[in-house]
C-alpha cells in the first residue's frame, strides 16, 4: 500500500516531514489539501478530518494501517519504520546524542517557534514592543545555537531532524521579519549547508514558487 502524507503549499510542519521523508528515501504520494489565501486550509480533506479529528491540521500520514498526526510523531514511525543502514539515520547514534537532538526539534518547535507565530498578527506593526520582544527572542535563540555550531557541523553533531525542523522554523521567521544576521556567522553558514540538501531545495523550493504566485515575499536567501 503507498504511503500518504498529506501537506499543504504553505505548512512548515507538513515540510519537516516531507524533507525527512525524501532524505530517507522513502517513496510516498504527497497530497496538498485545499488552501484559501486567509492562510486557512478549507474545505477541510477527509482523511484529514478522519485522522486528526480535533485539530484538523496537516500533517497527516497514512501508510497501510498506521494514520498519525503531528510532525514529530509521524517523523518517530518513519525513523523506526525506515531504519539505517538501509535508510539514512536521522538520529544521532549513541542515547544521550539522540537525547539532545530530540530536545533541540522539541526546542525549535516550542520555544523558538511561538515567537515566530506572535510576528504573523503584527507584520503591520513591526516596530511594536510585543513584535521587537518577539525579534529579540529570535535572536537570542539563534545566538544560543550559534555557540552550538563552534564544534560541529550541524546542530546535534550529524544531520538530523533537529536541523530540518529548525531550518523550517527559520525559514518562517525571516518571512516574517526575525531572520539572522552576521552576528551569527556560524548559524548563517549552517542555514546555507542545510538549504543546499537536494531533499530541502526539492520541498522548500516549490513553497517559494508558491509564496511568489501569491505576490508574497521570498526570504532574500532563498531567491534564485
Amino acid at each position: 500500500m503507498t504511503t500518504h502524507i498529506y501537506s499543504g503549499p504553505l505548512s512548515m510542519f507538513g515540510a519537516k516531514v516531507e524533507i525527512a521523508a525524501r532524505e530517507k528515501g522513502i517513496a510516498f504520494d504527497l497530497v496538498m489539501v485545499p488552501f484559501t489565501k486567509d492562510d486557512a486550509y478549507d474545505p477541510k480533506h477527509p482523511e484529514v478530518l478522519r485522522v486528526n479529528a480535533v485539530k484538523q491540521q496537516v500533517p497527516v500520514l497514512v501508510d497501510d494501517a498506521v494514520a498519525l498526526f503531528d510532525s514529530t510523531q509521524i517523523f518517530e514511525y518513519l525513523e523506526d519504520r525506515y531504519p539505517p543502514p538501509t535508510s539514512l539515520a536521522l538520529w544521532p547514534e549513541g542515547i544521550a546524542e539522540r537525547a539532545r537532538a530530540r530536545q533541540l526539534e522539541q526546542k525549535s518547535d516550542e520555544v523558538f517557534f511561538p515567537n515566530v507565530i506572535k510576528l504573523f498578527g503584527l507584520q503591520n506593526a513591526m516596530q511594536s514592543a510585543p513584535a521587537v520582544a518577539a525579534c529579540a527572542a529570535c535572536a537570542r535563540f539563534y545566538e544560543e545555537i550559534d555557540g552550538l555550531l563552534a564544534t560541529r557541523d550541524y546542530l546535534a553533531g550529524p544531520y538530523s531532524f533537529a536541523d530540518i525542523a529548525f531550518y523550517m522554523a527559520h525559514v518562517f521567521a525571516d518571512r516574517k521579519g526575525a531572520g539572522m544576521t552576521d552576528a551569527t556567522p556560524r548559524l548563517v553558514a549552517w542555514r546555507d549547508r542545510v538549504r543546499d540538501r537536494p531533499a530541502v531545495h526539492a520541498v522548500v523550493d516549490p513553497m517559494m514558487k508558491f509564496l511568489a504566485s501569491e505576490g508574497r515575499g521570498v526570504p532574500a536567501f532563498l531567491q534564485r
